[in-house]
């Protein structure tokens, strides 16, 4: 399974995505490959997501995509993250 975590420049809020998700990913005892990415590269780097994690503003940005789109709230509530991942992986 591959997640992205997009946000405008693919360093600042989708690192730390990244790595929360990666958490709750872990305490979930689920695996998946999560990677942080710019919506300039959303494209390449999605094409084979089963996940893309982002904040509302950036959705429509991200375009045409087979990926579960998840719209994030709280980056550092790891609560929500479980929630919306567990719906989303199924």
């Amino acid at each position: 399974m591959k997640i992205v975590t997009i946000c405008g420049a693919g360093i600042g809020a989708s690192g730390i995505l990244k790595v929360n998700a990666e958490r709750v990913l872990q305490r979930l005892g689920l695996s998946a490959t999560v990677v942080a990415a710019d919506l300039a590269s959303v494209s390449q780097v999605a094409a084979d997501a089963q996940v893309i994690l982002t904040s509302a503003e950036f959705v429509e940005a991200i375009g045409v995509t087979r990926a579960d789109v998840v719209v994030i709230e709280n980056y550092f509530d790891a609560d929500e993250l479980s929630t919306k991942l567990e719906a989303a992986i199924g």
